[in-house]
């Protein structure tokens, strides 16, 4: 580098001029870096520092290596801009280093042909990547793609640090322009560097933090609620962890594009609930800070910057926490938000009603618990009593299974399954109440805790070597949410239990179905606990064709019935309910005309969006049960 600004006889020496632009820059973020900070300690204590291994694998494959990014067709552009900003910021410290102290012992990292080859090699590579951003951003326009100046300062930036990069060593090292590119680089970056604290590309710098202090334990563990405030919730009643969330994300609209709610047209956005808690902390933060009480000096979050509306719409899919680049935890943003609805009466009334009867009859159908089993009159076979009599599996019904009249008769098919096959089983009959998994995500917290005690308590005083579940709303409590409270058993899904039965052959398919059929796979079975393929093999065993829906598996498109959708009205704003989109994602499979379920709630979702959504007579939504029944060569009288 020239020792001069603009050259040997320049008054002002460059390392001089260097030096006050770095420390200038250097200032700027130091000071909104610690104000952030100091934020981010406004939220309550939260351990996120056990298993380190695990913790710096995932900054690898998520960080890294882009795992989740690399779905998508841009992904691979975005992991060039990452790596060329990786690369081109390694090399930078080295050459701003040797600016600020000329006298160290090493060259310029261009001064190094290997180094001075990669450097041009990603320049040109990033600089291709900025172009396609650029014109998949500002041409093509994805509507989702949330249109930002920051985004395109940063692209002009970035696009801007590979071309002044690049002439630099394209130049003559001794001319004026070589020297006026060195220059422009290092200006560019260190006001990239004050910037960038400022501005929504803060992700690049937080995103790594999120991405390690992830939440290890089970997705289907909702922490407790904590201490709620008698006020308006502000950022004092989240976690630290919660509140680092919105300078984590990206903006990138990957979560709305996922989000079966957001789809459907209602108010909830996962990205803008993020951005909300952002508001609230930037406006009340300062406030808080100061310990000034909340005397209207800013908005209250929920009611003033969230809508109501917005968070009831959720369905508490995981669609957005599983898509989310930065791993992002959307749920229990809104799960903390909600229990301050809940707290202060703002509840859906016909979610009201839901909650009451549960509390008095411990089911949202407001039926006497002496009917639960009611299910089990003129069955063919006997059900034990798991109270008075020892089982090996104690079968844990659920609401849906137990009162619903769509659901009834699959869950006598998989009574009379059970018992064909040998399983000594037996039900809590009116012992058993609701287990409590949708009654947390909405928010009542001590009705959860109040309905999982009674069936603690129940499940305590029987003898039994496992529990085999209906619902996957149930499995996942029982499995991740129970043993915090003590009830610790293993736990089976009933595809999971057929799958043993048929590759056991204690159950044996006599007529083989042969037809195509589809199969949709629950949120809390799939996304939540990964149980993708026992399903698949039980059809696969019964001889039938799978047709694949275009979203499967993880990408699974939820039904709307979770997160106790199921007990509220229709939000406003709804175009088209999930589950009609999803029947109609069916019945376009060529040849289906089979909709497969592992789930009671969506037994009466689909049937009954198959007949808004004119499906009737193309389509057939059946559970998985009702098939194996059928190619056991089970025949019986069905019981209305």
């Amino acid at each position: 580098m020239n020792p001069g600004l603009f050259g040997q006889d320049a008054a002002l020496p460059a390392v001089v001029v260097l030096w006050v632009v770095f420390l200038a820059a250097a200032g700027l973020f130091t000071v909104r870096a610690r104000y952030l900070v100091r934020l981010l300690r406004l939220g309550g204590s939260e351990h996120r520092r056990g298993d380190l291994g695990r913790r710096l694998a995932l900054v690898v494959t998520e960080v890294l290596g882009h795992r989740r990014l690399l779905r998508e067709p841009f992904g691979l552009a975005h992991l060039a801009i990452f790596w060329g900003f990786v690369v081109y910021a390694s090399a930078f410290g080295f050459t701003l280093l040797k600016g600020l102290v000329p006298s160290l012992p090493y060259p310029m990292p261009e001064e190094i042909a290997p180094v001075a080859l990669a450097l041009d090699v990603f320049g040109v590579v990033v600089l291709a990547a900025v172009v396609v951003a650029a014109v998949r951003r500002y041409v093509l326009r994805p509507s989702r793609l949330k249109q930002s100046r920051d985004a395109g300062i940063i692209l002009t930036i970035i696009g801007s640090l590979m071309v002044t990069s690049l002439a630099s060593r394209a130049a003559d090292p001794a001319s004026a322009l070589a020297l006026a590119m060195w220059w422009g680089h290092v200006l560019l970056v260190l006001a990239f560097l004050a910037y960038l604290p400022y501005s929504k590309h803060l992700h690049l710098l937080a995103a790594p933090f999120s991405v390690f202090l992830t939440d290890l334990g089970p997705r289907g563990r909702l922490r407790p609620a904590g201490a709620l405030g008698d006020g308006a919730l502000n950022a004092r009643e989240f976690t630290w962890r919660e509140l680092l969330n919105p300078f984590a994300c990206a903006e990138c609209g990957r979560c709305d594009r996922v989000c079966p709610s957001h789809l459907s047209g209602t108010a909830l956005s996962p990205q803008k609930i993020v951005h909300h808690l952002k508001e609230h902390l930037l406006e009340a933060g300062p406030i808080l800070l100061r310990g000034i009480p909340q005397d209207g000096h800013h908005r209250d979050l929920v009611g003033g910057i969230v809508s109501p509306d917005e968070l009831w719409a959720c369905t508490t899919c995981y669609a957005c926490m599983d898509r989310c680049p930065v791993m992002n935890e959307h749920i229990p943003l809104i799960v903390r938000m909600r229990r301050h609805l809940v707290a202060h009466g703002d509840v859906d009334p016909r979610l009201q009603d839901a909650l009451t009867a549960l509390s008095r009859y411990g089911n949202a159908f407001g039926q006497s618990p002496k009917m639960r089993a009611h299910w089990t009159q003129g069955l063919e076979v006997r059900v034990k009593d798991i109270r008075r009599e020892p089982a090996e599996y104690l079968w844990f019904v659920g609401d849906y299974a137990s009162y619903d009249p769509a659901a009834r008769e699959a869950t006598r098919a998989v009574a009379r399954l059970m018992h064909r096959a040998g399983v000594d089983f037996g039900i809590l009959y009116d012992a058993e109440v609701n287990s409590g998994n949708d009654v947390r995500r909405v928010g009542e917290e001590g009705l959860f805790e109040s309905l999982a005690e009674k069936n603690l308590a129940a499940l305590a005083r029987c003898r039994f070597e496992a529990i085999v579940t209906t619902d996957p709303h149930s499995y996942n409590t029982l499995t991740h949410e129970y043993p915090d409270l003590g009830g610790r058993w293993p736990v089976l899904h009933y595809t999971e239990l057929f799958e043993r039965l048929l590759q056991g052959e204690r159950l044996r398919p006599v007529h083989p179905l042969g037809r195509r059929v589809t199969y949709h796979d629950p949120c809390y079975l799939g996304r939540y606990n990964g149980i993708y393929e026992p399903p698949r093999r039980v059809l696969s065993a019964l001889g039938t064709h799978l047709v694949e829906m275009p979203r499967t598996r993880a990408n699974s498109y939820c039904c709307g019935a979770g997160g106790g959708r199921v007990w509220m009205t229709e939000p406003p704003g709804l175009r088209e309910r999930p589950a009609e989109s999803r029947v109609r994602e069916a019945a376009a499979l060529d040849g289906v005309g089979t909709l497969v379920v592992a789930c009671p709630k969506e037994l009466a979702m689909f049937r009954d969006a198959v007949k808004t959504a004119g499906l009737e007579g193309r389509l057939a939504v059946r559970d998985l049960a009702e098939l194996v029944e059928e190619a056991v060569g089970l025949e019986v009288s069905r019981v209305a």
